[in-house]
C-alpha cells in the first residue's frame, strides 16, 4: 500500500477540518461568554468604588478617587503572613508603574491600631485604607466567598475586573497584569 493510499479522501479531510474549526469557534465563544461582564460583576464593582476606609495617618480613603486608571486592589491584614510578605513586592510594583497611571490600593481588614503599628515599621508608598473586619463583606461581594487573604483584584481603566487572585501574588502575576491592563 503506497502513501497515497493512506491519505484520507478530500471529503473526510474537509469534515475533520470543519469539526476542528467548529470546536475552535465554540471554545472561543465559551471563553467570551464566561468572561463577559455580568450584572452581578457590575454591581460588585460599583460596590468597590463606593468603599471608603480610614487612612492610617487620618482622613478617608475614597475608592472612587481612583476611577479611570488601572488599579490593583490588595486586601490584607497584619496577622496574615503571606499578606505581609507580598507588600514589599506590591509597593515596588506601584513605584515602578505609577508613571504609567497605575494605582495600587491596600485595603486592610484589621484593627486600625494594628495597621498603624505595622506601617510604622514597614511603610509602603501606595495608599492604604482600613476597613476593619467589616471589610469581609466587601470581599464576599467581589467573589471571595471564603473570605481568605490575601486577595487581589485588578481593574482596567474602564473599571472592569481583569483579574482576581486568592493567595500570595508573584512577580509573574504582576508582570502579566501590567501587560494586559496597560
Amino acid at each position: 500500500m503506497s502513501t497515497a493510499d493512506k491519505t484520507p479522501p478530500a471529503g473526510r479531510r474537509g469534515l475533520v477540518l470543519g469539526a476542528g474549526a467548529a470546536a475552535l469557534l465554540a471554545g472561543a465563544g465559551a471563553a467570551w461568554w464566561s468572561r463577559r461582564p455580568s450584572a452581578e460583576d457590575a454591581a460588585a464593582t460599583q460596590a468597590l468604588w463606593a468603599v471608603q476606609g480610614e487612612r492610617p495617618q487620618g482622613g478617608t480613603l475614597d475608592m472612587a478617587a481612583f476611577r479611570g486608571k488601572p488599579v490593583l486592589v490588595n486586601f490584607w491584614a497584619t496577622w496574615c503572613p503571606p499578606c505581609v510578605e507580598e507588600l514589599p513586592l506590591i509597593d515596588a510594583f506601584f513605584r515602578q508603574h505609577a508613571a504609567n497611571r497605575w494605582q495600587v490600593v491596600g485595603l486592610a481588614l484589621d484593627k486600625p491600631a494594628a495597621v498603624r503599628t505595622f506601617l510604622a515599621k514597614t511603610p509602603v508608598t501606595f495608599p492604604v485604607g482600613i476597613l476593619g473586619l467589616g471589610g469581609m463583606g466587601v470581599l464576599r461581594t467581589l467573589g471571595n466567598t471564603g473570605g481568605g487573604l490575601p486577595f487581589t483584584l485588578v481593574l482596567d481603566a474602564a473599571g472592569q475586573v481583569q483579574a482576581r487572585k486568592m493567595g500570595q501574588i508573584t512577580p509573574l502575576d504582576l508582570q502579566g497584569w501590567a501587560s494586559k491592563t496597560a
